[in-house]
């Protein structure tokens, strides 16, 4: 494992001062080799899916992991996306002239060696990559037992496609091996890994912030809330609900709970309610939403607090828009959070208030992703404090330097 360091870092000292012409050659190689490719991951993904369903897995679990032609098309595009993008690195974010002369800059450089250790999705060997590749860092991959094979292939054909166009295969590193030890090492390779980007499940992510000994880009869980005021076009909500509940249940942007404003019982509750349950979905509600469908099953304190990655959803009616964001406040996880509302006074205090990485306004929580937002592709969510909040892109992933220029100023 420091011996990977080691080559990451060599890596990355490269990559900081390779040109945007020679990062987006490789980003195209890549795309090509992932097309070219597309076989034999499958083949691999397969494998890893097999014994994923031997292993018990659940259904959300599996289609995280699963991959077929169009999602590694997916992937390959992303990369393409990524490259479209303006480059980062070397950008002028600020500057300014000093009474004595000096002339100050704030620029933009990479961040050096991202440590990535996920669990399911082997999109995100890919995903990863490409970003950092992008904002000049290098990259060491930690993938999960269930996604090793896939990643694993995935990795070799990136690394093959980077030295093709002249740049280090060390820039794209992944442990070859999936025994848990190998996350300690990582987290304990200080020095040569400058951030930690944890992408799964609460029992990793917790592990990672609390041993790391660098910053970590996280969230906890996907706790994500959509209010309905009463003013809200009755068939906009419906269909923002469901498709933010529905369209894929198990990832961090699904929503968990749907909180519904009194003022709405009338208009709302009934069609909403119905809706997801012909979707597929099991409702758990409070006693004014159990009343409303003898289909809905009675919800309990936990059902607030819970990320349930599954077509389940919890149903609560508030008296009104304070009533929704104090709700939010105690029970969020601060990822996303959305309000549907045909008054803007209301959106904008919502949008103000809410304290998450990410507040919507009549759209569906499932926009909560980096591609989504013409980044290209993100490397994961943050919600904590650092400047990487939200969807980490390209630009999340690099950091600035004070860049000064005089002409032989000396302080006195």
């Amino acid at each position: 494992m420091l011996y990977m360091g080691r080559l990451a870092r060599a890596a990355a000292a490269e990559l900081a001062v390779a040109s945007t012409e020679q990062k987006n050659a490789a980003l195209e190689a890549m795309a090509s080799a992932l097309e070219a490719g597309t076989e034999k991951i499958l083949e691999a993904n397969a494998k890893d899916l097999e014994a994923a369903e031997k292993n018990g897995r659940d259904a959300a679990y599996l289609d995280r992991l699963r991959l077929d032609g169009g999602r590694v098309a997916a992937m390959a595009k992303g990369l393409r996306e990524v490259a479209a993008l303006p480059d980062p690195v070397g950008k002028t974010m600020a500057s300014w002239t000093r009474p004595n002369g000096l002339e100050i800059a704030r620029v933009r450089v990479p961040l050096g060696v991202i440590g990535m250790i996920y669990e399911s999705r082997p999109n995100v060997t890919a995903d990863a990559s490409g970003l950092c590749l992008k904002a000049g860092n290098a990259v060491i991959l930690r993938s999960g037992s269930d996604s090793f094979l896939t990643s694993l292939v995935i990795a070799n054909h990136l690394t093959e496609a980077i030295k093709s166009v002249g740049l280090p295969g060390e820039a794209i590193q992944l442990v070859p091996s999936v025994d848990r030890q190998a996350v300690g090492f990582i987290l304990g390779l200080d020095g040569a890994i400058d951030v930690i980007v944890p992408r799964g499940g609460k029992s990793l992510v917790e592990r990672v912030q609390n041993e790391a000994r660098v910053p970590v880009f996280a969230h906890l869980e996907g706790n994500c809330h959509v209010y309905v005021d009463e003013t809200a076009p009755l068939d906009m909500a419906r269909d923002v609900v469901v498709n933010a509940k529905m369209r894929r249940p198990g990832i961090c942007g699904a929503a968990e709970t749907l909180l519904v404003s009194r003022a709405a019982i009338p208009t709302h509750l009934t069609p909403i309610v119905d809706a997801l349950i012909e979707a597929g979905c099991e409702v758990r509600g409070d006693p004014d939403t159990q009343h409303t469908d003898s289909r809905v099953k009675t919800a309990t304190d936990e059902d607030w607090d819970t990320e349930y990655l599954a077509p389940i959803i919890a149903v609560k009616v508030v008296d009104d828009l304070d009533d929704a964001i104090d709700h939010i406040a105690e029970h969020s996880s601060h990822h996303t959070d959305a309000i549907v509302t045909s008054d803007d006074a209301a959106a904008a205090e919502f949008l103000s208030r809410v304290d998450s990485a990410i507040v919507l306004h009549n759209a569906s929580t499932q926009f909560a992703d980096g591609g989504e937002f013409g980044m290209g592709a993100e490397i994961g969510i943050a919600t904590g404090r650092f400047h990487a909040r939200g969807p980490v892109g390209v630009e999340q992933l690099t950091t600035f330097k004070y860049v000064v220029r005089g002409q032989g100023q000396t302080r006195s």
